[in-house]
């Protein structure tokens, strides 16, 4: 038999079942069931307050939804293809519950605001979960910092040995990286925080509704001031994808290093077992999947901030149906950051520091170079022309196998007479680190500033 639609009337054919199902939405948009009451909830009583709804009609509509709400937090709610999305089920739902009464529930109201008021509360609840979550990763990396101050390791750039420094210090340089990551998803808040419920289809309605009311019943800072641009605008969930983006870039950058530092060719770190992996034929194998799996996934959130994008780019007003791909690509980021983050979390909290490997690395390189060419400027030696010497001394280290701290004094004085014993303490990997207390620098007492200030922020 042909199936009624709610919005049915103007219609003489019921759809190809294909169709039905390529057009229905109930099957991913079911993920906010929850948002969908919670803004029914509040329409109804915002159509009592206002009396466009008698208080017998609205009480008998918010016991219906309570109790479909109750239903869905203990056991679930039966949801069909046939009332395509979360919105038409649960006015079935409600329907059945309540009986034709419950048709009242859309007086003032569309889909068109409806959905895009789920939307905004659904993103709205998580965005605290996603900063916690960051904040606790942050801790963690303060906490390991704390431990590491003095622990030596090369700087890199162009993955080549550049200069010593503070492993504490490469850990917060992560730490701002997150940092700015939870002011992003705060600042994504505020364009979140406004309430769509009531924009109707998209030029309002004709019913004295009041929406500064039903915008305080859930939580929103105030109502969208344009119904146009109510029903329409997914800035907030681009901001969200845009931030979900650059969060997982910064935590793929991390998991690269982590994967660098615990293999064979480095040392520098060991992952616990529970973050790691064996081979089904190498019996040797420890394999950091984990940090792999996180920076492989970095791609598809990448593809839910793209998608969307292109989605939205030629979209005229107000609403297309095509806004349907709105969802899926943000529930998929949501359930991807959250265990990333929470997986990078215990990563960092278990694993094991090779102190004597990360400096031991420091000694038998050239990364001491800058030190020389710092302390022949000292000298009165003209930074570019002790930039040249050091340069001659470490091509011809590299041929005899000679680093800088073992060439004799003898051959330091016939460059410049004014050299002294103290070169070596200079070239020494711990005392270049500590020396470096320029602003944000790596020294140690800087470090500790890092860590502190890192405290306070975590603290407000």
């Amino acid at each position: 038999m042909p199936i009624k639609r709610m919005w049915g009337g103007r219609f003489e054919a019921a759809g190809d079942q294909l169709v039905n199902q390529f057009n229905a939405s109930i099957g991913f948009d079911q993920e906010m069931a929850q948002e969908d009451i919670e803004g029914s909830l509040a329409h109804v009583k915002m159509l009592k307050q206002t009396k466009i709804l008698s208080a017998a009609d609205a009480d008998k509509i918010i016991a219906g939804l309570k109790k479909l709400q109750e239903q869905l937090t203990n056991a679930g709610l039966p949801f069909s293809i046939e009332n395509e999305d979360i919105h038409m089920n649960i006015e079935a739902l409600l329907t059945d519950e309540i009986g034709p009464v419950a048709g009242k529930l859309h007086t003032g109201r569309s889909r068109n605001d409806q959905v895009a008021t789920d939307l905004h509360l659904y993103v709205k609840k998580r965005l605290p979960i996603i900063i916690k979550e960051l904040q606790e990763l942050q801790q963690e990396l303060v906490n390991k910092a704390e431990e590491n101050v003095e622990t030596i390791m090369p700087g890199y750039t162009h993955m080549q040995h550049a200069q010593p420094i503070s492993y504490a210090h490469y850990l917060m340089a992560y730490f701002q990286m997150f940092q700015r990551d939870v002011e992003r998803f705060a600042f994504n808040q505020q364009h979140t925080n406004l309430s769509p419920l009531g924009a109707a289809a998209l030029a309002g309605t004709t019913f004295p509704i009041d929406r500064q009311l039903s915008a305080e019943y859930l939580g929103f800072d105030e109502p969208y001031h344009n119904s146009l641009d109510a029903v329409s605008d997914r800035d907030f969930v681009l901001e969200f994808l845009s931030n979900a983006s650059i969060l997982m870039m910064h935590l793929s950058r991390l998991c690269e290093e982590l994967i660098y530092w615990c293999s064979y060719e480095f040392g520098y770190i060991e992952l616990a077992d529970s973050y790691s992996t064996g081979s089904s034929i190498m019996p040797q194998k420890k394999n950091p999947d984990m940090a792999e799996l996180i920076r492989g996934k970095t791609g598809r959130v990448y593809g839910d901030l793209i998608g969307l994008l292109t989605t939205m780019k030629g979209l005229p007003l107000a609403y297309n149906k095509d806004m349907q791909e709105d969802k899926e690509g943000l529930f998929d980021a949501v359930k991807t950051i959250l265990p990333s983050i929470k997986i990078m979390n215990g990563m960092i909290a278990t694993l094991q520091v090779k102190k004597d490997k990360m400096e031991h690395a420091t000694h038998h390189d050239f990364s001491n170079a800058t030190e020389l060419a710092d302390y022949l400027a000292t000298k009165g030696i003209p930074f570019r022309k002790a930039h040249e010497i050091v340069g001659e001394l470490v091509l011809k280290g590299l041929k005899t196998g000679t680093n800088l701290a073992d060439i004799p004094l003898e051959e330091y004085q016939r460059i410049s007479p004014k050299i002294e014993e103290d070169v070596y303490t200079c070239l020494q990997p711990k005392v270049a680190v500590q020396r470096r207390n320029s602003y944000g620098g790596t020294g140690f007492k800087q470090v500790r500033q890092q860590i502190a200030y890192a405290k306070k922020l975590l603290a407000n």
